[in-house]
């Protein structure tokens, strides 16, 4: 998980900064520095990515078009 698909995860769900940091038991800043690109723990970002994917999104790798992420299912489900 990169910045951007941070920041994309996050607005898919309707999450800000504060709602990820809590749901993964982290502070706001630490998802701040991730999305400004800097370098976190290995660890920390699992646990970021394990909040999101238990939330539904996945997580797309480069494949010609760029790291993207979309919902596993509907939000309306």
């Amino acid at each position: 998980m990169n910045a951007i698909q941070c920041k994309m995860a996050r607005a898919a769900l309707g999450w800000g900064t504060r709602d990820l940091a809590r749901n993964a038991a982290v502070s706001p800043d630490t998802v701040a520095r991730l999305e400004r690109g800097e370098q976190l723990k290995a660890s920390t970002v699992m646990a970021l990515r394990s909040v999101f994917e238990a939330a539904g999104v996945e997580f797309i790798p480069a494949n010609g078009g760029g790291p993207g992420v979309r919902m596993m299912r509907p939000l309306d489900e």
